[in-house]
């Protein structure tokens, strides 16, 4: 009897873990279906005002469209990453913004304000089964990140998660009445590729972090799936230049490696980030782009 027990826990702990595998194959799958060629309408549109300024302007509707080549960078069992490369032109290349994919991540940097991250941790127990998706901005700098778990449901495969973001490059040239962004992100997969759909707030917050709800705004963005061939100067790009942008997510690596609370300076020199690694040329070493970096992490 004992033994026929036994088998029996042994038996569902098999079909347990080949449910698991099954369920982690099919968020992988839906994950790497964002690589590609993709034809993209970017759409925001401010939805409700709360400010208490009789003079507020909300952001003008928005929507813009573009082609974009999504590079699958790195493919590990437990971390997918894809490189973002606008193109604007065959002979204009925009690296674009960067997502991280990590399965049952516990380690965060959480955004605050500003140019602030709060490095915390979660316990296994509450990441079990999800994936921590990571947005880099251009120059590979962390935006944000969150956790949830990939659901393939009623014929629908989708990822969801709230969490707190700096200003978008849309706005933060042009508004400074509000200081955080936060996302609610869904990354839906399509028949025709997949939807990047956003219902956010803006948000002032204070140096103790309470917050006052200024607007909210709806994102939809849709990622229509078209031959690769179209995205040949993308990948051209990437061919020359991913030894460069390769030692440049090494180097942030290292400082997410620390564990510890991040704060980066805005401008160096009067030039951001970015502006300094996108002037190295794709055979910079990788000291010179350490240097850099090195300059905006505040110690």
């Amino acid at each position: 009897m004992k033994n026929g027990i036994l088998a029996g826990i042994f038996f569902l702990f098999v079909i347990s873990g080949n449910a698991q595998d099954n369920k982690k194959s099919e968020d992988i799958k839906s994950i790497k279906s964002m690589c590609g060629c993709y034809e993209v309408a970017f759409n925001f549109a401010e939805t409700f005002q709360y400010s208490k300024d009789t003079d507020y302007k909300p952001s003008k509707t928005k929507y813009d469209y573009g082609l974009e080549w999504v590079e699958l960078v790195e493919d590990q069992p437990n971390k997918i990453v894809m490189q973002h490369l606008l193109i604007v032109s065959d002979s204009m290349i925009v690296k674009h913004w960067r997502q991280d994919w990590e399965y049952e991540n516990t380690r965060f940097y959480q955004f605050f304000k500003d140019k602030t991250w709060k490095y915390v941790t979660l316990p296994k127990s509450t990441v079990k089964g999800q994936w921590t998706q990571r947005v880099y901005q251009v120059d590979d700098s962390p935006r944000y990140e969150g956790t949830a778990t990939w659901l393939h449901v009623d014929g629908r495969n989708f990822w969801t998660n709230t969490t707190d973001a700096p200003l978008p490059r849309r706005e933060h040239t042009t508004r400074s009445d509000y200081n955080v962004l936060k996302r609610t992100n869904t990354h839906e997969i399509t028949k025709d590729g997949w939807i990047h759909d956003q219902d956010n707030e803006k948000l002032v917050r204070d140096d103790t972090g309470k917050d006052v709800l200024l607007a909210k705004e709806k994102g939809y963005d849709v990622y229509t799936k078209v031959a690769d061939s179209k995205c040949k100067a993308a990948q051209k790009y990437w061919s020359e230049n991913a030894p460069l942008w390769k030692n440049v997510r090494s180097k942030w690596a290292t400082v997410f490696a620390q564990n510890k609370d991040l704060n980066l300076e805005t401008l160096v020199d009067k030039k951001q980030l970015y502006e300094w690694l996108f002037d190295l040329k794709p055979t910079a070493t990788k000291a010179e782009s350490d240097r850099i970096i090195d300059s905006f992490v505040k110690k």
